[in-house]
């Protein structure tokens, strides 16, 4: 895996080791009841409601007792239960319900990066230095649990904790005082239990496993090792929460590589932490509803979940990712989560709810450039991390084509190479549609007895990392050459891998990654969503990891950083400013670039506002605000009932029965998937840079489309510090989508906003 990874802004338009979505089935699983924003203040008023209900469907106290999991009370009310589906059913008639949900459970999707991001101390006016290195905000991230051992996790020069806080520090399995001995100053009394915090950097941590284990049973801790408590067993949460708020560490390092100073985002943030992923990967979906509940009612300013599922997509009072942002964002809670890693083909981004900011991953300029030497004294380069011993020196070298019985040999499918032939060498092997992973080549190697892979793919910045097992990938045309080196050897071929370089700054950045998901999302077109690397821990003390769930905690770390600077701003407004002010030109002012089957010029789709840019971000202008009304209002022309929206909510609803655009949402892009006439959208902005200020459009319009801006100058003063603008679209072309911007600009700010617009003929969907 690649520390070559970063992050965008790919914001829904308006609309993570890869997550997968796993359905389970069977007669009698959990279920989650969603009953929406909580009718009293008192928890206990809420969990006896639950109880009250469960026991009217079941026939008894008792068995209601038996069947409930979780009592969801303080961010939102709801419960989690043990039920069979006829007993869902039924559930789902009871008044109050606004729908049941069956569980799901899914499974878990630095030294340089930061710089790379200009969020350094050492610009003075920069974002990090103004935001005081992120003191007073606190990060809640729902994840594997942490290591507290760690010394990104130290709490030297840390604050008290806040008399706001609320939460708690639970106890377990090796996750007591003695752990947190080295690393602080500052210690409660004994939490072998429970505590109010554990000490002044990890002021919060807790653990939930009865969803995970009423559906698949008590964890298999013959599968590895695991903590029941919030210690982390697989590495994923500590890398998450270092990435967003760890500690400076001086001269971190993976194998040597990537040498530096390591820190997190907003190093002088708090960290809360909420384990609901275990050790083989999996999330229980009324776990993290469990784990959202808490975080909304402890009092954290950002959530931070690198967790997801892949389409389809369900709508959101089905998704649990959905309902607990949404309450979350309705407490002024700004939610992140990972687009996911099912790129670079179309329609897989996810995260879609227009609440939520949705983290998109790119590459930084960072290299782990490793020479290939052959027996011709040719020397060619590909990319790796841990090459093993002794490889600096002459071995046989195959190509796993020749050592195999069926075509899957040259791409070193499983069980395709011939262990008489592999054994003791290293293996080249080319990517194909079929098998396109290098790992899954490198099982079959091992298993074959082979010594090493070389393995030749589609050209991305992706680095192997194996432990000990020698891997280097390459592109074709390098794979091509150590081929034709192979067919035309007069003597046995061999080769020699020279040891891993760490090069900075000399390859073009940022890219957006290969495996980054993409848009249009397949359930709301007409929202768009913002690419990030990372640190891991595992068998060595530092290690070197990607994926959007890398990219999800920098913006973390980043969102943490504008809330120490604008503490009353929405979580709308703080996701405005980082979409408008990213950019889509990568450090040598071209055009940004995506990965993929070809690589192309990267669109909307893959980034939407752009890449981040932090030190910009806090000074943005501009921005596009939204209140909970207004995700109420969406919520009124997706289609949901009056009645639901009024339970989600507790608002007075009357959805407007006259047509309305539900492309007016004040998202900061624009996303049209339907032109088939002239168009109007509207917008506001509000101004929150100097009081008085004048603000011009700029247009650049996508190609088959006039687009008309109404006024296209916007006065502010000091009584008129918001305007509200017309957006005006005429097809000229009919044809698929295309993409052009709108500028705000006063001189000193450049507010962008994506322009998205699909022109077509007749309605997309048959009409009946």
């Amino acid at each position: 895996m690649s520390f070559t990874y970063l992050c965008f802004v790919l914001l829904v338009l308006f609309i993570q080791e890869p997550f997968s979505f796993v359905f389970v089935n069977g007669s009698s699983k959990v279920h989650i009841v969603y009953m929406g924003e909580t009718k009293h203040d008192n928890p206990q008023q809420v969990q006896d409601s639950h109880h009250e209900i469960l026991a009217d469907l079941l026939g008894s106290k008792e068995a209601a007792k038996l069947s409930l999991l979780y009592s969801y009370k303080h961010g939102f009310s709801g419960f989690a239960a043990i039920l069979t589906k006829s007993q869902a059913d039924l559930m789902r008639d009871f008044p109050g319900v606004v729908g049941v949900v069956q569980n799901r459970v899914l499974r878990v999707q630095t030294t340089r990066s930061w710089d790379f991001l200009h969020v350094k101390p050492q610009i003075a006016k920069g974002i990090l230095s103004k935001a005081h290195l992120g003191a007073g905000s606190i990060i809640g991230v729902i994840d594997s649990g942490i290591w507290p051992e760690s010394e990104s996790f130290k709490d030297d020069g840390m604050e008290d904790i806040p008399s706001r806080w609320r939460g708690i520090c639970q106890g377990g399995e090796q996750f007591n005082n003695s752990n947190f001995n080295k690393l602080s100053s500052f210690l409660p009394g004994s939490f072998q239990t429970l505590t109010k915090y554990c000490h002044r950097k990890i002021i919060g941590a807790r653990w939930y496993v009865k969803g995970y284990e009423a559906e698949l049973g008590s964890l298999n801790r013959s599968a590895g090792p695991e903590f029941l408590s919030p210690r982390d067993a697989v590495g994923h949460g500590t890398h998450t929460a270092s990435t967003a708020a760890g500690a400076l560490v001086e001269d971190a390092n993976f194998a040597m590589l990537g040498k530096g100073l390591a820190r997190g985002g907003a190093p002088r943030a708090w960290l809360a932490v909420y384990k609901v992923c275990w050790v083989n990967g999996a999330c229980s979906s009324a776990d993290i509803l469990a784990a959202f509940d808490d975080a909304i009612s402890d009092g954290v300013d950002v959530i931070s979940l690198s967790l997801g599922s892949p389409p389809p997509l369900h709508t959101y009072v089905k998704d649990p990712v959905a309902i607990g942002s949404f309450h979350a964002v309705a407490k002024g809670i700004t939610v992140v989560c990972a687009a996911g890693n099912s790129g670079p083909r179309p329609q897989t981004v996810t995260g879609i709810a227009p609440w939520l900011v949705t983290v998109a991953a790119s590459t930084i300029d960072r290299a782990f450039p490793t020479a290939i030497t052959l027996g011709n004294n040719k020397t060619v380069w590909g990319q790796s991390l841990v090459v093993g011993k002794d490889m600096n020196r002459f071995h046989s070298l195959a190509f796993g084509g020749y050592m195999g019985h069926s075509d899957g040999s040259m791409n070193c499918a499983p069980g395709s190479l011939d262990a008489s032939l592999a054994r003791g060498k290293v293996v080249l092997c080319f990517q194909s549609k079929t098998q396109r992973a290098w790992n899954v080549a490198v099982e079959t190697v091992k298993k074959a007895k082979g010594l090493g892979l070389i393995f030749a793919q589609s050209p991305n910045k992706d680095v192997s990392f194996t432990s000990s097992f020698p891997v280097v990938l390459v592109d074709y045309t390098i794979g091509t050459y150590v081929l034709s080196y192979i067919d035309s050897a007069s003597i046995e071929p061999v080769v020699k891998f020279r040891p891993t370089e760490t090069v900075v700054a000399r390859q073009i950045s940022p890219e957006v990654a290969f495996f980054s998901s993409r848009g249009p999302s397949s359930l709301s077109p007409h929202v768009l969503k913002v690419p990030f690397a990372s640190l891991l821990h595992s068998s060595y003390k530092n290690g070197i990891e990607s994926g959007t769930s890398s990219a999800c905690p920098h913006v973390s770390g980043i969102l943490a950083l504008l809330k120490s600077i604008h503490p009353t701003w929405s979580p709308a407004a703080l996701k405005s400013a980082i979409v408008t002010t990213a950019s889509i030109k990568d450090e040598y002012g071209q055009h940004i670039v995506a990965e993929g089957l070809p690589h192309k010029e990267a669109d909307p789709f893959d980034y939407v506002g752009g890449h981040i840019e932090p030190n910009k971000a806090f000074d943005p202008g501009l921005i596009y605000d939204m209140k909970t009304s207004d995700y109420i209002h969406f919520l009124c022309l997706s289609g949901y009932q009056n009645s639901a929206i009024h339970l989600m909510t507790r608002a007075k609803v009357h959805c407007r029965k006259e047509k309305e655009s539900i492309l007016d949402l004040n998202l900061p892009s624009i996303s049209v998937p339907e032109l088939k006439k002239t168009l109007t959208v509207r917008r506001a902005v509000t101004n929150v840079g100097p009081a008085i200020s004048v603000y011009k459009a700029r247009v650049e319009p996508p190609p088959g489309v006039s687009v008309k801006i109404e006024p296209s100058v916007l006065c502010f003063n000091s009584t008129a510090n918001k305007h509200k603008f017309k957006v005006t679209f005429t097809p000229q072309l009919r044809g698929r989508y295309s993409f052009g911007y709108l500028y705000w600009e006063d001189g000193l700010h450049v507010v962008q906003t994506a322009l998205v617009v699909r022109t077509v003929i007749g309605s997309y969907y048959s009409e009946t």
